[in-house]
């Protein structure tokens, strides 16, 4: 890990040059290598004559973890087992659902004694400072301490719980992961601890519900595949106890989400978060899922479909104003995210006719202060661009969006930025192609 020619391999994601290193410096056959990495030998030996390459979060999440290559090296936040110990130096174990309450769950008690330490605990406390709220165990030693948990401990978790969910507006999952692991953690013990009646355990683990997707996205964000699934899961296990059928249905988008994300169909799953919320969910909360929906459908080719979902959402969010309003973890989703979504299908559809003019309009007024997401839409408009053969304005778009994402705490910009420069290689005759691609490699 020393070695430069590594550590810039490592860089650029050129994992068949780190095998052929591994091989050449540290004595690792290919064939170990193979089978450490869930590889086929005959893979490993075409990546290591520069022969294809390895682009998806889940195959460089168990790249990294099988040869212990630490997460910032390759862009990824700090592994699981660099950084994610009890007190006592145990590894924690994975987030799983179980068949037992959410809150009597083994693998849960363990999440509730986790803490951090040194710089993460200096960083979690700026940013909760930053939007005016104190740490999770500030709050528990002030609500617990016997007595009982009340309609006004959960307005007071509620509100907290909305405020926290702004950072993800302006901050990546990097910066923000152990920050919701954390306040889920909080709520937890809560659960577990306090004296409450049947009505303020269903809204606590509502609560639940709300904190584990938003650790989860956090940790998806991040590039850590296993346990946002983990969390989604969660997720959906609390929110089906407490009865909150678009909470529940919300958390199989989220596993839909991640599952198109890689490279899996996430068709069934995204079908089931629309049936689980059902016709009488608030209106943005069917135009979040039908969005989910239509996203998985595009991802896997299937325009009609696609299309279908796209208009249930418009109906959803257009054609019922008078709806009531929705909770707060769905307010974002208004016109101008249905825009997004739309040139997000039709560019993976290939419909650059269509993609275009949606992501040009959405994006002509989208602030740069939310740089991830603006980048990973410009990654997108970039893609359509190159799809409708104009190559420099979709260099220039590229290019924008790499200077956005510079610094911020999330794996997809860059992910996607690295997906779309492979396809600009074949037009590197073209000045400004050849300029950003030198740019890139320095």
């Amino acid at each position: 890990m020393s070695r430069a020619d590594v550590r810039a391999a490592l860089m650029c994601h050129d994992f068949g040059r780190l095998f052929k290193l591994a091989r050449q410096w540290g004595g690792i056959s290919f064939v170990k290598i193979a089978d450490a990495c869930d590889i086929k030998p005959e893979r490993v030996g075409k990546l290591a004559r520069g022969e294809g390459s390895i682009t998806t979060y889940e195959k460089i999440a168990q790249v990294t973890d099988a040869m212990r290559i630490p997460g910032h090296l390759v862009g990824l936040a700090p592994r699981p087992w660099e950084s994610a110990r009890t007190p006592s130096g145990r590894l924690l174990p994975a987030l799983k659902p179980g068949l037992m309450p959410i809150a009597d769950s083994p693998e849960l008690h363990d999440l509730g004694s986790f803490d951090l330490e040194g710089d993460e605990v200096q960083r979690r406390q700026f940013l909760a400072a930053s939007i005016g709220v104190t740490g999770g165990a500030a709050f528990l030693s002030e609500t617990t301490g016997g007595r009982r948990i009340g309609s006004r401990d959960v307005e007071h978790l509620q509100r907290r719980t909305a405020r926290l969910r702004g950072l993800d507006d302006v901050l990546g999952g990097a910066d923000t992961r152990q920050v919701y692991r954390a306040e889920l953690a909080t709520t937890l013990t809560l659960l577990r601890e306090s004296a409450y009646t049947e009505s303020t355990g269903r809204q606590l683990l509502g609560i639940v519900a709300e904190q584990a997707q938003q650790a989860g996205w956090a940790a998806f964000d991040a590039g850590d595949q296993g346990e946002a699934s983990a969390l989604y899961e969660t997720a959906h296990q609390a929110a089906t106890q407490a009865g909150d059928t678009a909470l529940a249905g919300n958390s199989l988008a989220f596993l839909a989400y991640q599952q198109v994300s890689t490279d899996a169909s996430g068709v069934a799953t995204a079908a089931a978060s629309c049936e689980t919320a059902g016709p009488d969910a608030p209106a943005t909360v069917r135009a979040l899922l039908h969005e989910r929906r239509a996203w998985a459908h595009a991802k896997a080719g299937q325009a009609k479909e696609a299309e279908h979902a796209l208009e249930q959402a418009e109906e959803a969010l257009i054609g019922e104003r008078g709806d009531r309003p929705g909770p707060d973890w769905s307010s974002w989703v208004d016109t101008r995210e249905l825009q997004i979504m739309k040139g997000r299908c039709w560019t993976e559809l290939h419909r650059p006719l269509r993609a275009v003019p949606a992501l040009e309009g959405a994006l002509t007024d989208f602030d740069d202060t939310h740089a991830r997401d603006k980048s990973l839409y410009l990654t997108w408009l970039a893609h359509a661009y190159l799809d409708a053969g104009e190559v420099e304005q979709s260099t220039a778009v590229i290019g924008r969006a790499m200077d956005l994402s510079a610094g911020v705490g999330s794996v997809r910009p860059q992910h996607r930025a690295h997906e779309f420069l492979l396809r600009l290689r074949p037009h590197r005759s073209l000045t400004p192609v050849a300029e950003l691609l030198d740019r890139a490699a320095l």
